[in-house]
């Protein structure tokens, strides 16, 4: 038991060691920093992120968010950069390069290669004394105290730090750009977070069948209907399809409870006037939210009050978007 204590604050201390540093890096984001977020929005060319060991897992991650997020970038391995990677850089691009200390051998070697692309420089380093620094045409100031590591030698803290700069600079570049949830959408497309971004109602209801009743319907005709169309409930429309209410299969069995008479009792008897919609416009993770916070399991489709279909919880679930 002593153990798991120690190993729990072994890593509450490394949480509150780079929960810090990031909090103290506010007090970085200056009139530097603005000047390089308008210098890469205002760029004609794209962005190459480079460094070296951490420091380079760090850069592909800050590339992947700023491609995501609207702004061209590309990854570059500063050791790969000098043995002929260089030629990907070209003259409007600026050039990102991560490093901790500013002063590998291998950011001195490339440093001076890069100023001859005439590219600009933007040094993302925890020593504003540093070699890179001093030569850097922009600095991203993430200096830290000391790393989580007891030895203050494996990069933590400090690798911490880049990756929280480099999503400050992607998000005030996002805003810049007025990038919506649709563009984000475009570089999105797969998976259920790109479905939830793109995929509409239009594209789900067509596929169902249309369980609808008038008003003066019998239940027994009713639960024919919803029997046959197999979405658990029927939409009460008028003769213009425009919704009056909602029977489901728990409002017939609430009716079937109090034992009435299956023959006499009318649709709009026991329908629903609460029933829930979307329009036909509508993403299809509004239907989902809808059906999550009102614990249902379809929605109505309206277009301009007409009933004109349903989307069903097992529709979102074939689409792997819940």
């Amino acid at each position: 038991m002593k153990l798991t204590k120690n190993i729990q604050n072994i890593a509450k201390n490394v949480l509150l060691n780079e929960s810090e540093a990031i909090k103290n890096l506010i007090d970085y984001i200056d009139e530097g920093f603005e000047a390089c977020v308008n210098e890469i929005y205002n760029s004609q060319g794209r962005v190459v992120v480079t460094g070296i060991g951490k420091s380079a897992i760090i850069a592909n991650k800050i590339v992947a968010t700023l491609n995501s997020t609207g702004t061209p970038s590309l990854f570059m391995h500063a050791a790969d950069a000098i043995h002929g990677d260089l030629g990907m850089v070209q003259k409007d691009d600026i050039v990102i390069c991560l490093s901790k200390s500013g002063n590998t051998p291998e950011i001195k070697v490339l440093v001076p290669l890069l100023k001859r692309t005439g590219s600009k420089l933007v040094g993302l380093v925890s020593n504003t004394d540093s070699y890179l620094a001093q030569n850097a045409d922009f600095v991203l100031n993430a200096t830290i105290g000391i790393e989580a590591c007891p030895n203050n030698l494996a990069p933590t803290t400090s690798t911490t730090a880049h990756l929280a700069i480099g999503d400050a600079l992607a998000v005030c570049l996002l805003e810049l750009r007025n990038f919506s949830s649709q563009d984000f959408a475009k570089y999105h497309p797969g998976g259920s977070l790109g479905k939830q971004l793109y995929l509409k109602v239009d594209d789900i209801y067509s596929n169902n069948e249309l369980p609808t009743v008038s008003e003066d319907k019998t239940l027994k005709e009713v639960i024919i209907e919803i029997s046959s169309k197999r979405l658990g409930a029927a939409a009460v429309v008028d003769g213009n399809k425009h919704l009056l209410g909602i029977v489901t299969d728990g409002d017939i069995r609430r009716a079937m409870e109090k034992e009435l008479d299956l023959v006499r009792v009318k649709a709009a008897d026991v329908m629903s006037d609460g029933a829930k919609t979307v329009e036909k416009g509508d993403y299809a993770v509004k239907a989902l939210n809808i059906m999550q916070q009102n614990s249902i399991s379809q929605v109505v489709v309206l277009d301009k009050k007409k009933v004109v279909g349903f989307v069903h919880i097992h529709d979102l679930l074939r689409e792997g978007i819940v």
